[in-house]
């Protein structure tokens, strides 16, 4: 009897719907760890700069670990996830980020803070490639447009770290409380992570990039091989495209994270604690409208949410950016996280749906590159002109964002 072959069984989509709820919640649950996980360590850094003793400019240079890591493993993720599956990269690296979460509070001094943090963003950067690429084979076999969910889930989870985070900082030291993150992310990873390896992933989509697997010499006819060759061209500009879409949009969040309420207090006068609000207004309304992104995106279509939030992030910011008054800037703020919202989610998704794995990497390789290029940026603009008019960056980039958004419209954006 002849032997059957069995090593393509792993990508077979679940005919279980309710497998797919499964792994939709499974998924959720690692979009939330993420965001809880770094929110619980970004609120510990002024400990751990105490801790170890760094100036600013050398604790500048140690969280420069935490781009780094990311920045590099996202373009090495991809591979990774074609090779041994969307499902078990997520599950390795949220193992990883939830271990490496709890080293920073036990160095003391700014090279090994530096070390440990490389390791953390390496993880960080990993899990998002991996559980977005997942996300977009989810997207596809459910043929919903479900991508805002997750990253609500990210932004959720991300809200609950930090507000706990400032909660227990000042009844737990640095290591236990981070300790306590690794110990939840573990427990969290054991339970959805069981679904992710049980149940098969989802078939990737007909993608229209051509097999890798090179044919034999002579079997391509050339007009053919030119056709491939513009469809391979024409495929890594679209997810360069939206590369870049995602870019404009971490680049406001970014600002914002960094400098918004600096600009409150210093430029407004507002007091601390209001300015304060100033970022937590701008997360509410990123939160609640990526909360209602799927049934945005089913009613208007992808351009629309592109075009209509990018020009709403940018009236937003205009107004968060140049009112006389605070109350006015903090309206600001909150109309731009809800423009802002869901264009980041449909960037990510879009490049993955053409290009797989290595489009998600791709993108979310840019779209961190805003994150961090968008603080610096902002600095640098306040000193040549003043902080409002380099605030009003993040709403010419949104502005930007909508206008590619409309000149793509015909091309595979929906």
């Amino acid at each position: 009897m002849p032997k059957i072959n069995k090593t393509r069984t792993r990508n077979v989509a679940p005919d279980n719907g309710k497998d797919l709820t499964r792994l939709r919640i499974a998924l959720t649950a690692f979009f939330a760890l993420d965001g809880f996980v770094f929110a619980g360590w970004v609120v510990r850094i002024p400990a751990i700069k105490e801790q170890t003793g760094a100036s600013a400019s050398t604790l500048g240079l140690a969280l420069l670990g935490v781009s780094a890591g990311a920045v590099i493993t996202m373009t090495l993720t991809g591979r990774l996830c074609r090779r041994f599956g969307n499902h078990p990269v997520t599950v390795v690296c949220a193992v990883i980020l939830s271990l490496s979460v709890a080293l920073p509070p036990l160095t003391h001094s700014a090279a090994a803070l530096g070390a440990v943090l490389l390791v953390f963003g390496s993880a960080y950067g990993g899990i998002n490639v991996a559980f977005n690429s997942a996300a977009v084979d989810l997207v596809a076999a459910l043929r919903r447009p479900i991508m805002p969910g997750f990253h609500a889930a990210y932004s959720l989870g991300g809200m609950i770290g930090a507000g706990l985070g400032g909660l227990v900082a000042g009844s737990l030291t640095p290591t236990r409380h981070l300790l306590g993150l690794t110990f939840v992310g573990l427990s969290v990873t054991a339970v959805a992570g069981r679904v992710l390896l049980r149940e098969e992933a989802p078939a990737a989509p007909d993608r229209p990039h051509h097999d890798d697997t090179p044919a034999a010499p002579g079997r391509r006819r050339p007009a053919e091989e030119r056709v491939r060759r513009r469809t391979d061209s024409r495929i890594r500009l679209l997810v360069l495209v939206f590369g870049v879409i995602a870019l404009c949009t971490a680049y406001g969040e970014g600002a914002l994270a960094d400098w918004g309420a600096l600009h409150l207090e210093q430029d407004l006068d507002a007091h601390p604690g209001v300015a304060a609000a100033g970022y937590s207004c701008f997360a509410l309304t990123m939160t609640i409208g990526r909360l209602s992104g799927t049934a945005l995106l089913e009613r208007l279509g992808r351009t629309r949410i592109l075009v209509v939030g990018g020009a709403t992030a940018a009236a937003g910011m205009l107004l968060g950016s140049l009112a006389p008054s605070a109350w006015a800037a903090l309206l600001g703020f909150a109309v731009t996280g809800l423009g802002l919202a869901n264009i980041f989610p449909v960037a990510i998704e879009r490049a993955g749906a053409l290009a797989g794995p290595g489009g998600v990497a791709a993108a979310s390789t840019l779209g961190y590159g805003g994150m961090l290029l968008g603080p610096p940026a902002i600095g640098f603009m306040a000193d040549w002109f003043s902080l409002p008019t380099a605030l009003t960056s993040v709403a010419a980039l949104a502005a930007v964002a909508a206008a590619i958004g409309f000149t793509t419209r015909r091309v595979a954006v929906g």
